[in-house]
């Protein structure tokens, strides 16, 4: 990855600008002050150079002064502190803002973005992280540098305009420099970037398959590829700050030619005939004063390289149209769900997860989706749930096509139980609200006892309150799953999807669960994907798969 394409480096300006126009109120704030600190610097630097001279037996200063120059610094110490805050509020803005906005993208697509699991966590970690410095420092930086030196170097004219001038000339080279180092830092820390998203990316996907490597006795091998991703970043992170120590050496060198040459031109100092002495100290005490915003800059240079290739990222997630469709005045009370010849492909390569699948169900039915695994059974439940568009043919909810609703409007008239509940850290009631956040306590515990969760709650040391551990520590699989039958009773839509709801069950609680599922599924449109035999002696009408289309329709076929 030597550099970014046009296209990408143009999505990530674009991104960049847009949110620093957002920011722009909040930059102000530091702005102003860190222009005020310039402007204290000026007058700090006039006092102590009227000191100075005094010392030097060709002024007249006293403790005024130095009183004065004291506060002046005490002052320029409250500025810093106030700017720093002010700095850090908007890099937390931003974060904020953008965080929640890929958040929501990622939520929006749901397992329609195919990226892994650790990828998405570096996007809305890492990725968004690296975006702090660009809002917190690198934009007040760009502006001082452009307005404090010519503020700076505006006082030191007036003192004597050669002086102003070689300051004012020395400013420039500064961005020179910067752009010269800054070519090779911003290819370095693009890559840089990218090793951290591997690494990253696979230490997440590594740590969630653990149980797996262990039992399959690769723990050792993938501790040494983990460590070679680790190596590749050490050695990308170094040739990084090798870069911006370069960068570094380059503001140092020309601050010495500045301070070099205002020396040449104000030699005479040291003989003690310089006509004006408080004007020559003057001019060279500006130097720090000057050169301090110009130092902020370069110490930022590197955070807005960092930020283009984390926006390089996430350009094409934030800058993707968000879901269309119309959205529904309601939930209908009651729903019928037409398949007619749909078809749908994951991989033009491979065969078609769904080819020619027709089928009706009616308020009130439920039905059994059965076949072999890679049947097509799972693809039906997606394009339901609106995480996948059928290539073709026609999906209809009474009678309308759902290619013209919004995705999440599909969400809404579902309810969904998987294979294996996921179960948040929290309370058990906790975990059943998630399903309606808005719901009172009664409606949770309603759904509770409909979905049995009370059965083994009332034994429990805080009944429904009792806290449960990340992934369902703390309960059975058969326990959890009623938990998740619980979130279904709890948002009471029209139709329910099963997806292999018993499996990995033993026989007696897969009988417990098929229950509680029956009376889910009266007076809805129920569709369960299932392997189960015993499944088939809870619900009535069953539709045979096989490779993507009805096993009936295939057999006829051939």
């Amino acid at each position: 990855m030597a550099s970014l394409p046009a296209g990408a480096e143009a999505a990530a300006a674009a991104l960049l600008k847009r949110e620093a126009r957002s920011e722009r109120a909040r930059l102000r704030t530091p702005i102003l002050l860190g222009l005020g600190i310039a402007a204290c610097g000026i007058a700090q630097a006039l006092l102590v150079a009227r000191l100075l001279a005094t010392l030097l037996g060709r002024a007249e200063a006293g403790w005024g002064e130095l009183a004065a120059a004291a506060v002046l610094a005490v002052l320029m110490a409250g500025l810093a502190i106030a700017q720093e805050r002010a700095q850090v509020a908007v890099g937390e803005d931003a974060k904020a803002r953008l965080r929640a906005a890929v958040f929501e993208r990622l939520l929006a697509a749901g397992p329609q973005d195919e990226r892994a699991v650790g990828e998405k966590s570096a996007l809305v970690v890492e990725r968004i992280e690296a975006l702090e410095g660009y809002f917190a420092r690198w934009l007040p930086a760009a502006a001082l540098a452009m307005l404090a030196p010519l503020l700076i170097a505006g006082a030191a004219a007036l003192a004597d305009p050669v002086s102003g001038m070689i300051l004012l000339g020395a400013g420039l080279l500064v961005p020179v420099a910067q752009a010269i180092s800054g070519i090779g830092a911003g290819v370095a820390s693009r890559r840089q970037f990218a090793a951290l998203q591997r690494l990253s990316g696979r230490f997440l996907d590594r740590m969630r398959g653990l149980p797996v490597l262990v039992l399959l006795n690769q723990q050792d091998a993938e501790a040494k590829r983990l460590g070679a991703a680790a190596e590749e970043l050490r050695a990308r992170t170094m040739r990084v700050l090798r870069l911006a120590f370069i960068s570094t050496g380059a503001m140092e060198l020309i601050v010495g030619i500045a301070l070099a040459s205002l020396a040449y031109r104000h030699g005479h100092l040291v003989a003690g005939t310089h006509p004006a002495p408080v004007t020559a100290l003057f001019c060279l005490l500006l130097v720090p004063v000057f050169f301090a915003p110009l130092r902020a800059f370069a110490g930022a240079y590197h955070e807005q390289l960092a930020a283009r290739g984390a926006a390089a990222d996430l350009a094409p997630l934030l800058e993707a149209p968000g879901p269309q469709g119309l959205l529904l005045e309601e939930v209908p009370p009651k729903v019928t769900v037409t398949f007619h010849e749909v078809r749908l492909s994951y991989d033009a390569s491979r065969p078609a997860a769904l080819d020619g699948v027709s089928f009706r169900v009616l308020p009130g039915e439920t039905l059994l989706l059965t076949g072999e695994s890679g049947s097509g059974k799972t693809s039906i439940l997606r394009i339901l749930m609106g995480f996948r568009r059928p290539d073709g043919g026609r999906v209809a909810i009474n009678g309308h096509d759902i290619t013209l609703l919004a995705p999440g409007e599909l969400r809404r008239l579902s309810s969904y139980v998987g294979q294996r509940a996921h179960i948040f850290r929290g309370t058990i009631r906790e975990n059943i609200r998630f399903a309606r956040p808005d719901a009172d306590d009664a409606a949770i515990e309603a759904a509770a006892r409909a979905a049995q969760v009370m059965e083994f709650a009332a034994g429990l040391p805080a009944g429904l309150d009792t806290l449960v551990g990340e992934g369902g520590f703390g309960l059975s699989g058969g326990q959890a799953q009623r938990v998740a039958v619980a979130r279904a009773f709890l948002r009471d839509t029209p139709l329910v999807l099963l997806d292999e709801p018993t499996t990995h069950l033993d026989p007696g609680t897969e009988a417990v669960v098929l229950d509680a599922l029956r009376r889910l599924c009266v007076g809805r449109t129920a569709i369960v994907a299932t392997h189960a035999r015993a499944a088939r002696g809870y619900f009535g009408k069953v539709l045979q798969l096989s490779a993507g289309r009805d096993a009936a329709d295939r057999m006829a076929g051939n």
